[in-house]
């Protein structure tokens, strides 16, 4: 018997959790997610009247923020591979009446945009579950205007001797049994740990960025390296 491929397992897990999708985030991650992405906005300094993109945009929170940021005289696109997760998105933008955000469904792997086209593109816990990080960061870079920032948020590799053993343990087996008390979905929060256990630590990921041609790489680890910002400048020359 043929085992599906990454892409396909991991369709097949958003398919299925996007309903519990964002209150499962708030139990995982403590509500964490939220800080973590409200300090890397911060960092990101969004003006006014710019473009963006958020790739692997799932439910579509930080694409709202962003649309908030950059105004109505901004646009920004949300980009997701699971219709389920993007009809969610599409629920929160109508209830917004946010009138400079379009929900597309495509593929991160083949960003249907020019190049040079957004002057941020973001990618929120989306980055670990793709096929091939560097072909994802090499399209961010090719749609990114040249100064412009690509930033990825997502979990990372926790260093600290007794911490790392505790985050490790608490995603392996923690996390699966609250995925099946509150959305009776074990195999799909089972598949988080396999994706986060084998996504690179911050210095690798860094590392990825400048190799995809980024510039002035910042990494930002937040909760003691639970999770990790990394932004990058696409040079301007």
């Amino acid at each position: 018997m043929q085992h599906p491929s990454k892409e396909e397992r991991v369709h097949k897990v958003f398919e299925k959790i996007y309903g519990n999708y964002d209150k499962m985030n708030s139990v995982i991650s403590f509500k964490r997610h939220t800080a973590w992405r409200k300090d890397t906005m911060k960092r990101m300094n969004v003006q006014i009247g710019a473009s963006a993109l958020d790739v692997c945009c799932g439910t579509a929170d930080w694409t709202i923020a962003l649309s908030e940021a950059v105004g109505d005289s901004g646009k920004v696109s949300g980009l997701d591979f699971s219709k389920n997760m993007l009809s969610i998105g599409e629920e929160k933008v109508k209830a917004l009446g946010k009138k400079n955000i379009e929900l597309v469904h495509g593929n991160a792997m083949e960003l249907p945009y020019e190049d040079n086209t957004f002057d941020y593109v973001t990618i929120g816990f989306g980055l670990r579950n793709v096929p091939d990080y560097f072909k994802v960061l090499k399209e961010m870079y090719r749609v990114v205007k040249p100064g412009g920032k690509v930033v990825c948020l997502e979990t990372s590799q926790p260093t600290l001797i007794g911490f790392r053993q505790m985050y490790f343990l608490y995603f392996q087996y923690i996390m699966p049994a609250l995925g099946k008390i509150f959305a009776k979905s074990y195999e799909e929060y089972a598949w988080l740990h396999e994706s986060a256990k084998d996504f690179p630590g911050m210095k690798e990921l860094k590392e990825m960025f400048e190799k995809a041609g980024f510039e002035n790489v910042q990494v930002k680890a937040y909760t003691g390296g639970v999770a990790a910002m990394h932004l990058g400048f696409k040079p301007t020359k």
